[in-house]
């Protein structure tokens, strides 16, 4: 059965880079990729009560260039690549990004999203825009994965799990990232930041979880001395050349505490992975 993956685009390089790294991720599994540009027309904002009509001719016009630009994509897509079980499809939707996600999720029954962390108005320093942040906070219905722009695709050798062990998880939570590991031959890490003798008995029976949920692929735990999560993170990939971040994005904000602090502009440029979110199944 393939694997059904949204491929969110604004035609920038950014998402042009993202789906490359989607393509390339499956090359070996039999996928349909639906490439989704979500559109707005000049004049119009979508929190007004007046928005444009199908029929209408500033509607058609604007419908008309994102699906000429779909089509291109498709095209050029359909062309290169080298696995005759990958076919594209094209939706274009007026709405917010956010809002276009979540209904092409719902109406093609999408396995995951890969998109780009920026599009063409994201600020240079900015390592995640505000839009992608959104997506991989509030699309609770798949995993989202995000790609910062400068990444070229390297089969994931290692990808880095932190967690505190304050929660239990369940299978289903990581079968995505179980899915990319089996595919790739991937290590996971498994990172706590702080010493593993202050553990609790509620975290060291999470660990003992989550040493049974990954005991089909080589994984690792590793502890981390310090008190700072995000800066611990970023340092051991950045050590390691860990080619991805996975987490399970609890209602909490981790995303948000890790990726909207000072801290990611002092370091983003030497830590650029692609994030992988999962979602709380609670």
């Amino acid at each position: 059965m393939p694997i059904h993956v949204l491929l969110p685009t604004d035609f920038s390089q950014n998402a042009l880079n993202a789906i490359n790294y989607a393509v390339q991720l499956y090359k070996d599994q039999p996928c349909d990729f639906y490439l989704l540009n979500v559109f707005g027309i000049s004049g119009y904002s979508l929190d007004k009560m007046m928005v444009p009509e199908p029929g209408e001719l500033a509607y058609e016009a604007a419908k008309e260039k994102s699906e000429e630009g779909l089509h291109k994509l498709q095209q050029h897509f359909q062309r290169a690549s080298e696995n005759i079980a990958h076919t594209f499809h094209i939706i274009s939707i007026f709405n917010s990004l956010l809002e276009g996600v979540k209904q092409a999720i719902d109406k093609k029954d999408l396995d995951i999203v890969v998109m780009g962390t920026k599009g063409k108005s994201g600020a240079a320093r900015a390592l995640f825009g505000s839009n992608t942040v959104e997506v991989m906070e509030k699309t609770t219905l798949c995993p989202v994965i995000a790609v910062p722009e400068k990444v070229k695709f390297i089969a994931p050798k290692e990808i880095v799990f932190p967690t505190e062990f304050k929660t239990s998880f369940k299978r289903r939570e990581l079968q995505y990232l179980l899915d990319i590991v089996k595919l790739h031959s991937t290590v996971v890490q498994v990172l706590h930041i702080g010493s593993e003798s202050g553990l609790n008995k509620t975290q060291l029976e999470n660990k003992n979880l989550l040493s049974t949920i990954f005991k089909e692929v080589e994984h690792a735990f590793c502890f981390e001395e310090g008190d700072k999560i995000p800066a611990g993170i970023i340092s051991f990939m950045t050590r390691r050349g860990s080619n991805m971040l996975a987490f399970v994005n609890r209602k909490h904000g981790f995303l948000e505490t890790i990726f909207t602090k000072p801290l990611i502009k002092e370091v983003s440029y030497s830590s650029d992975v692609p994030i992988l979110a999962l979602h709380d199944m609670d």
